[in-house]
């Protein structure tokens, strides 16, 4: 990592307040001292101009709710995902609402020119100061061939640290990258917080190297995510000129859905098992309507293997996901739960945030 006499000195206190936003007053009103988010992807049942507008009406309800942050996941060349283009998504969402946190979950970094991800969101920054995050992912998000038509640079694990890095000084006072004299004017002083997003060891051992707090991608990578955790606990680091933390700082990703009895919740929840399955099948669709057994359209081998991908959820009444979630936090060690729910109808999605809010937030605190 490329250093220069302007870079900030090891020693100066890290600020979790600029790096978690207003934490410690979301997980005083949260069961556990664990603040709930949301993480979308935008998904589309009929077109895209519907998704997005859904996806306002979401995030509103969410602030109402008393959710923490709200971010937006980058994908593309995805049949039933509309986030492609993230940080104008974003900027719309931060410009909707008034409280909660807003941001990536994530950027994926080899897609874009990390100038221009300072430029972007700085702007945003400007527009609604205080409540912006950068959560910053090392894969493309997408298929090679994709992928190929972005602007990208290379995602080699010395270079996304270099990028946060850079990012980081265009963010801050200064306004120019460590190690370029280059300056971002619409990012100067904005102080957006960075997070490193990942679901390996290799994902999360840059995240505590880097003393930045660390999201994991547990909700559609299961396998190994605690071992993420521990690599990040373990190598994290307060003595990076990038830390901001004095401690580690997780922020575990579940699929959740919760109805009014079990049987509904499960039923709804085959609209998410029904996208990861055309996904493995090579056969990408539009989101699905639910249906009241996986099994008319899976068969006994494919509905294991779901079970296998999907089995960081929770699923069913507000008081059987919240003993889950529970189960998580202990399992885990979690500071921060960010949930992801898919519905074919926006309103099942937008009742389920409500109903998991009301026995996990307390408004009045």
């Amino acid at each position: 990592m490329t250093t220069d006499a302007t870079t900030p000195s090891p020693s100066e206190p890290p600020t979790d307040a600029a790096a978690l936003g207003d934490f410690t007053d979301a997980a005083a009103r949260s069961r556990k001292g664990v603040p709930l988010s949301v993480l979308d992807l935008v998904g589309v049942s009929t077109d895209a101009g519907t998704a997005l507008g859904a996806s306002m009406e979401s995030i509103a309800a969410a602030e109402d709710a008393g959710y923490f942050r709200y971010w937006y996941a980058e994908h593309h060349n995805t049949e039933g995902v509309a986030s492609s283009a993230t940080s104008v998504i974003i900027a719309r969402a931060a410009a909707a609402t008034e409280s909660i946190r807003v941001g990536s979950g994530g950027i994926m970094l080899p897609n874009h020119a990390p100038l221009q991800v300072a430029e972007d969101f700085g702007t945003i920054a400007q527009l609604e100061p205080g409540r912006i995050d950068l959560g910053l992912g090392r894969a493309p998000g997408t298929d090679p061939m994709t992928s190929s038509l972005i602007n990208h640079f290379t995602p080699e694990p010395q270079a996304f640290a270099q990028a946060l890095y850079d990012l980081q000084g265009w963010f801050s006072a200064r306004g120019t990258g460590h190690s370029t004299p280059v300056s971002s004017v619409a990012s100067k002083g904005t102080e957006v917080p960075l997070w490193v997003l990942g679901s390996t060891v290799n994902g999360a051992g840059i995240a505590g190297q880097l003393g930045l707090p660390f999201a994991v991608a547990s909700h559609f990578q299961p396998e190994g995510f605690e071992d993420a955790i521990a690599q990040y606990r373990e190598t994290f680091s307060t003595e990076a000129p990038t830390a901001r933390l004095e401690k580690p700082h997780v922020m575990v990703a579940v699929n959740v859905f919760v109805a009014d009895t079990t049987e509904e919740a499960r039923r709804q929840f085959t609209t998410t098992q029904r996208m990861f399955l055309g996904i493995r099948r090579g056969r990408q669709t539009r989101l699905s309507k639910p249906i009241p057994d996986l099994a008319e359209v899976a068969t006994p081998m494919e509905i294991a293997m779901l079970d296998s991908a999907l089995r960081i959820s929770a699923v069913g009444t507000a008081d059987e996901v919240v003993a889950e979630l529970d189960a998580l936090v202990e399992q885990t060690g979690a500071d921060e739960l960010i949930t992801v729910t898919y519905a074919h109808d926006p309103a099942d999605r937008i009742r389920s945030m409500q109903l998991l809010a009301e026995a996990w937030i307390d408004r009045e605190a």
